[in-house]
This record gives structure tokens, sequence and C-alpha cells, in this order.
């Protein structure tokens, strides 16, 4: 009998200990669930070569996006180019062609939790293109009127590098889709469709949170 009330104080004082331990710990117990869904946000830019009507261009872009779980990312994008594209007009002025366009950036991200990813960006938005003359000598002058509004689709498809949960670099080919323009019809260029490719690198917090995490004890 001696040795059972020895057993039970012990046990209650055992007790005792563990539920101080907890008051002292705040009423939770600490988990690390792998599965967890992350967020992030980040600032993309982006530097691009490619064609125009069988000419030159360069473009580049910056984005600003929302990043679901690293399986999806949604945001705008804003994209300037420029085309070497050397045609005379009737006139004998040589001219080039710029522009801009931007709107909804979408990326489907495959493979999200692997160093390297694969992702399917596309843009759906608009802008404005003009022909400018060729000239470095003198300050090139635009007027409103000399600007086409035109409407873009790009599609692409991107192989991204994850450095750290701050910053990404990506690498890809997209193809520009627009709408018709109205330029004179001796410049011969009626759309600003064409193949590019490009490098870009995107800063930000891509697992916006730790995938550790604290739950109350009830």
């Amino acid at each position: 009998m001696k040795h059972f009330n020895l057993f039970l104080l012990l046990l209650i004082f055992c007790f005792q200990n563990s539920m101080h331990a907890q008051e002292e710990s705040h009423d939770y117990i600490e988990f690390n669930d792998r599965k967890n869904a992350v967020h992030g946000v980040y600032l993309g830019l982006n530097l691009s070569y490619g064609k125009i009507d069988k000419a030159e261009s360069f473009s580049s872009a910056f984005k600003v996006a929302y990043v679901a779980n690293q399986q999806f990312e949604v945001g705008i994008i804003a994209v300037g180019f420029y085309g070497d594209l050397n045609r005379m007009g009737s006139d004998g002025s040589i001219k080039d062609l710029g522009g801009i366009y931007g709107g909804l950036h979408l990326e489907p991200i495959l493979f999200s939790k692997s160093k390297v990813n694969l992702s399917f960006p596309l843009l759906i938005g608009g802008g404005a293109a003009v022909l400018f003359e060729d000239n470095t000598d003198e300050a090139v002058v635009i007027e409103d009127d000399d600007w086409e509004h035109v409407f873009v689709v790009e599609p692409g498809v991107n192989i991204l590098y994850n450095i750290n949960r701050y910053i990404q670099l990506e690498t890809g080919v997209k193809y520009r889709l627009s709408s018709k323009l109205d330029f004179a019809p001796e410049y011969n260029i009626r759309r600003i469709n064409g193949f590019s490719a490009g490098l870009g690198i995107k800063v930000g917090v891509f697992n916006m949170g730790r995938n550790r995490y604290k739950k109350k004890v009830k």
C-alpha cells in the first residue's frame, strides 16, 4: 500500500510539472507542415531581342505580380519596344518603329517545388505604336496623331531558376500577336507580330511566411 501511495504521489507531481510547462509555453504546439500554402509578391525586369516584320527589335518589360502557392502568377506588365525597320516613305524619310503596350500578366508554373521551374506566361492588353524618323542628328518629334492603337496577346514559355526565396531568374521565348495598324501603305507594316527571346530577373518574396507554424492547444 505504501508503494502504491508513493507511486500515486510521483504521478501527480509529474502531471503538475507537465501542466506548468505547458502554461509557460503559452498553450501551443509547433508543427512543420510542408504542404501548407505559401504566397509571394515580386517586381520583375525583362530584356528581349526579336523580330518585327523581319526587322530587328528590342524590348524591355516591367511587371508587378502576386504568386499563389508558387504555382500561379497574376499581375500587371508594361512593355516598351523598338523596331529597326529602316523603311523609306514616299517623302524620302527613313523611319523606324516604336511603341508601348501593357496589361494583364498570367503565368501558370510547373515543378514549382524544384529549383528549376517551367512556366507559360501570357500577356493580354493593349497600347500604341508609332513610326518615327531614323535621324540621330536631330531631336525626334512625335505628334499625338502619329500613334496607332493596338491590341496585343503575347503567349510564351519560360524556364525559371530560383536562386533563393527572394531572387528568381527567367529566360524564355514568346510570340506577339497584334491587331492591325493603319500606317501609310508605303511603309508596309500592318502588325507588330513576331518572336522574341529574353532574360529577366524577379526580386521579391516568393514564399511569404515560414512553413513552420504554431497551433493553440484547446
